[in-house]
């Protein structure tokens, strides 16, 4: 499962480097959205399957993502790099509520999905 997410990451990495990085205020403030889903690469397991355990290090970063930028989630969500990498946004957007995070954006929409 580690080799898989090194996979994973490395494949992320690697095609970054064709994404241009904008340099402007969007979803995830003046942070490129590829670092903010670099970031969140310890969910990526719990991202793809509903039922593998949330890594507690994955929660932490969730957390602070919806602290901080709660609509960068989303953008990352919904990004061409997560669908390159094979996250199911239906699954992933269930990682807050899977973490027990209470301050979650409970109810509100991400694309066409609905936070629980």
């Amino acid at each position: 499962m580690k080799a898989c997410i090194v996979s994973v990451f490395l494949f992320l990495l690697a095609t970054n480097i064709f994404v241009e990085e904008v340099v402007a205020a969007g979803e995830c403030g003046r942070t490129p959205i590829r670092s903010a889903a670099t970031s969140l690469s310890p969910c990526l397991s719990a991202a793809r399957n509903v039922r593998a355990k949330v890594p507690p290090l994955c929660c932490t970063k969730v957390g602070a993502l919806i602290k901080t930028a709660p609509k960068c989630l989303c953008a990352v969500l919904l990004s061409p790099l997560a669908k390159q990498a094979g996250i199911n946004p239906a699954i992933a957007i269930t990682i807050a509520k899977r973490c027990n995070i209470r301050k979650r954006p409970a109810g509100k929409k991400c694309g066409r999905y609905v936070v629980p």
